[in-house]
């Protein structure tokens, strides 16, 4: 490590980062099966060789069971995360560029938005939605979307100023030509680094609210669905059936922060030099 440079140090945490997070999603969807069976001749089992994450109160394989349950989160959170992403790109780049009254409603809808807290809206769009799958992704991609655009919108008012732009503004070029042609280019590394530290955020909110019976349907191995039910066992003495869940819940958001900044830096090219 100590001969490679920044940027490649940089570039091998967002590869490593990466692989390990479509590791953990190809063995979910291939431990689909495996993370169902129910074996009452296993039951209640500590980790041990054969069952390194101990089977649960059905006998099933918890290492399978959070291993669906991540791949699953991941996926509703990188769905929610987009759509919560391309909203704010759209609003943020509205709000400069569609007059003064636009601009004011819009900053209105991000100041009212982010004056909620995050689990509540989420509680509420998904019971009105009827919870499950559709709930939770709407959920959180409305929930989510403010922050980037207030930063989308910084970014296009800065824009602008910019020499370049106020040229083609009196060549007579519209404010739509300017946006699409001169100002999403400078936009993009912000968009797909705002995009990317969404996901964490996604996905714990996800795991919160089906931790809290909101979200998604116990019929669903959702990691908020194992880490629920393993709460019920604690006081029994069955530790496992918590722990090596959430250790890999906080590992998989890790990996997504590890991954945002790294992009970011790479993107950033003053800040990936000696």
């Amino acid at each position: 490590m100590k001969r490679l440079n920044r940027r490649q140090r940089v570039l091998l945490g967002l590869g490593v980062s990466v692989v390990f997070l479509i590791l953990i999603c190809v063995a979910g969807i291939l431990s689909g099966e495996a993370a169902r069976v129910t074996d009452f001749s296993r039951k209640n089992l500590a980790p041990c060789g054969k069952y390194i994450f101990g089977t649960d109160w059905l006998g099933r394989d918890m290492l399978a069971r959070t291993l669906k349950g991540l791949s699953l989160s991941i996926l509703i959170g990188i769905l929610a995360a987009a759509v919560s992403a391309v909203i704010a790109l759209v609003l943020g780049v509205a709000s400069a560029v569609m007059g003064k009254w636009v601009d004011e409603a819009i900053t209105f809808v991000i100041d009212l938005i982010m004056g909620i807290p995050h689990i509540l809206l989420l509680i509420l769009i998904s019971v009105a939605l009827g919870k499950g799958l559709k709930g939770v992704i709407v959920g959180v991609a409305l929930s989510h979307w403010p922050s980037l655009a207030r930063l989308i919108r910084a970014e296009v008012m800065q824009l602008k100023e910019s020499p370049y732009i106020q040229i083609a503004e009196k060549l007579g070029k519209s404010r739509w030509y300017i946006a699409r042609k001169h100002m999403l280019p400078h936009l993009l590394p912000q968009f797909l680094v705002g995009l990317v530290l969404l996901f964490p955020h996604a996905i714990l909110h996800e795991s919160s609210i089906t931790f809290l019976g909101f979200g998604l349907s116990t019929e669903q191995p959702a990691i908020g669905i194992v880490l629920s039910e393993a709460m019920k066992y604690l006081i029994t003495g069955k530790w496992w059936l918590a722990l090596f869940p959430g250790i890999l819940l906080v590992v998989i958001v890790v990996l997504f922060y590890v991954a945002g900044e790294s992009l970011r830096k790479l993107l950033d090219p003053g800040s990936v030099h000696e």
